[in-house]
């Protein structure tokens, strides 16, 4: 075989290969091999050099596939640009580009790409509630330690402090659960905790809703206090009245309080410097 075959054999290997790149860097980086391993100074080739001539193409295609391996790694790493975290004591409310609403605990951090609204993946280290905004074509993954949440529109409370476990409790909607190097998949509904440690993957079902069967009111305005931070005030002529209500442990304080005020036909003041709810 003479050179111009032997050349024309490694051109055509060349091009064949799928590497991830586009055909004029393809080209450029054949005519940079092609200089080296073939001059135009006419010299006889050794069986050795062609094994050789061989050798170098075929690291130069691990090379360049390891670089752009290297290239897409770094492409993912600068797609976590924006992070949040809260290092206060108490919940801190995010809302998120495309409209979802965060609230994230204490010592927890999310991150998430610029082009968010049309790549809505999420990165979440501690705990958050997630009430995903509806959108189809743009589905929402939350990635935590090995796991990954996938939903279209839906609430659920996401859990990994550390590396040993995570739970993701669905209180709304419907989720996928999928866990790295495992092709099994758990789809949950409301009302069902999925756990992974150790793993290890449980589904378990888990209490969604908080029962006042016949209570104070004063009773309802000290669970709303304790989990919400917002004092309720009523005139005292209601303190003995008694509500029956059910209500989901996530459920927004808005709704809440809109319930309340049309069960007993009150107007209602929110003051969000004091934390403070009256209704009169």
């Amino acid at each position: 075989m003479n050179d111009k075959k032997v050349e024309d054999e490694l051109k055509k290997i060349w091009d064949d290969v799928p590497i991830s790149h586009s055909d004029e860097e393809k080209e450029t980086s054949w005519e940079a091999f092609q200089s080296k391993a073939f001059p135009s100074k006419k010299t006889r080739f050794k069986a050795w050099y062609y094994a050789a001539a061989a050798a170098v193409l075929l690291f130069a295609f691990i090379g360049v596939g390891l670089f752009f391996n290297k290239e897409q790694h770094q492409q993912e790493i600068k797609l976590t640009s924006n992070v949040i975290e809260n290092k206060t004591s108490i919940v801190k409310t995010i809302f998120l580009p495309d409209s979802s609403k965060v609230e994230l605990s204490p010592d927890s951090r999310i991150e998430y790409a610029d082009n968010f609204e049309t790549n809505r993946k999420i990165e979440i280290k501690g705990e958050a509630y997630f009430q995903v905004t509806k959108d189809k074509k743009h589905p929402f993954q939350v990635f935590c330690n090995e796991t990954t949440t996938t939903v279209l529109g839906t609430s659920f409370l996401v859990k990994g402090y550390t590396q040993k476990e995570v739970s993701v409790a669905l209180f709304e909607g419907s989720v996928e659960m999928s866990v790295k190097d495992q092709t099994q998949k758990w789809i949950l509904v409301p009302g069902e905790k999925f756990t992974y440690t150790n793993n290890t993957v449980e589904v378990s079902e888990f209490e969604r809703f908080t029962d006042f069967e016949n209570e104070k009111l004063t009773v309802l305005a000290a669970y709303i206090k304790a989990n919400y931070g917002y004092t309720m005030k009523f005139p005292k002529e209601y303190y003995d009245q008694h509500i029956t209500l059910r209500i989901n442990k996530k459920e927004d304080l808005e709704i809440i309080i809109q319930l309340i005020s049309e069960m007993y036909n009150l107007n209602f003041e929110i003051n969000e410097k004091l934390k403070e709810v009256t209704f009169q």
